[in-house]
């Protein structure tokens, strides 16, 4: 089977419409389960395979997400490019509520993860290369897509991966920014790193929910509301698939 492009769902993105002619896979990995079935399709002439990294009832927290599995099991359907789309936090001024962001750099906080699939028995130890942690080639596509959509994703930053599924404080997402993050989310990791050990091309669309703890700074910080981070999604998710049906285009 050939995969045009991968996309997992992220919080508020539990199903991709638009797809035809629609099977799921369930497929036996050696690493647990996926997170939910593989939904693929066809869109736009390709073909498309959809994960729901929360399951499709957001029944599975950030921390306990088996991202190992999610990764093989989307490579072994012969995906070669993956498109995380992740809910988070805006820390950066230009990075309100329904922005769309494509980070360019990402730094780990998350803690007890399994991060590798060197992490089992007998598995060769590898090294990869991790400085560029997203596909450029991909990335440049998708803000090219962005653009022939005419919708516009901010292009850059730096995405903080926290190990949830509790909000920050403030004083944490005040490191954050000193650390040189413009946004804060919690899937981001090691889901990055894990499709680079597969050689898989990948990159995050940064979807954003609400303003983190304290932020914007200097302003005066809004209580965080889960319905009003949910009235967010829905807004900014529902721009998403034209920004696809360009990309397969």
């Amino acid at each position: 089977m050939i995969v045009d492009l991968a996309i997992i769902g992220g919080t508020g993105l539990y199903d991709f419409p638009g797809l035809h002619k629609v099977d799921k896979q369930v497929v036996a990995t050696p690493y647990g389960a996926a997170s939910d079935a593989i939904v693929v399709g066809e869109l736009a002439g390709k073909r498309v395979a959809f994960l729901a990294r929360h399951a499709s009832g957001h029944s599975i927290a950030p921390h306990r997400i088996n991202y190992r599995a999610n990764i093989w099991t989307l490579h072994h359907l012969g995906a070669r490019q993956v498109l995380g789309i992740n809910a988070v936090g805006g820390i950066r001024a230009d990075m309100g509520p329904q922005a769309l962001v494509l980070p360019d750099q990402i730094i780990d906080y998350t803690h007890g993860r399994i991060a590798s699939f060197c992490d089992a028995d007998d598995a060769k130890v590898e090294h990869v290369d991790f400085t560029e942690p997203y596909s450029a080639d991909l990335r440049r596509r998708v803000l090219a897509s962005a653009r022939q959509a005419g919708m516009v994703v901010v292009d850059g930053g730096c995405y903080g991966a926290t190990q949830g599924p509790r909000l920050e404080t403030r004083a944490e997402i005040a490191r954050m920014r000193r650390d040189g993050c413009d946004l804060v989310g919690m899937t981001g990791m090691p889901e990055a790193v894990l499709a680079r050990e597969l050689k898989l091309e990948y990159a995050c669309l940064a979807v954003v929910a609400n303003w983190a703890a304290g932020c914007p700074e200097g302003a005066a910080a809004p209580e965080i509301s889960l319905p009003e981070i949910f009235a967010h999604l829905d807004a900014a998710t529902a721009r998403i698939p034209a920004l696809i049906a360009a990309l397969l285009a």
